[in-house]
């Protein structure tokens, strides 16, 4: 029994190393136009810390970085749901993907 639950643990630990990055230089971020990661990509510069507004919505992402990024459903980054005041936003955790509740215009990486 001992030798298949070494097996065993060395298969997790290889499907684990598959799974992260090589390297710090092949971090990104990348929002879609569809839901669950569907439709046009586009890149996040992660090097811009400033707030982004999208020229066109976007409703999905996925991180791969260790920055987390806040989407926003107003333009210039205002917090609320689409077109309304409030606190509600989205926070795309690093290493995590989502699609999003509303389409989102802006942006800002944190």
């Amino acid at each position: 029994m001992r030798p298949a639950l070494i097996a065993g643990g060395l298969a997790v630990l290889a499907s684990m190393a598959l799974a992260v990055p090589a390297s710090a230089s092949g971090e990104h971020i990348t929002l879609y136009s569809g839901a669950n990661l569907s439709g046009t990509k586009s890149s996040v510069d992660l090097a811009n810390s400033e707030c982004v507004t999208l020229a066109e919505p976007v409703r999905s992402g996925i991180n791969i970085s260790s920055a987390d990024l806040d989407v926003f459903y107003n333009a210039d980054c205002a917090t609320g749901l689409p077109g309304q005041p409030g606190d509600v936003h989205y926070a795309l955790g690093s290493l995590h993907q989502g699609t999003f509740s509303f389409p989102a215009v802006s942006y800002r990486v944190r």
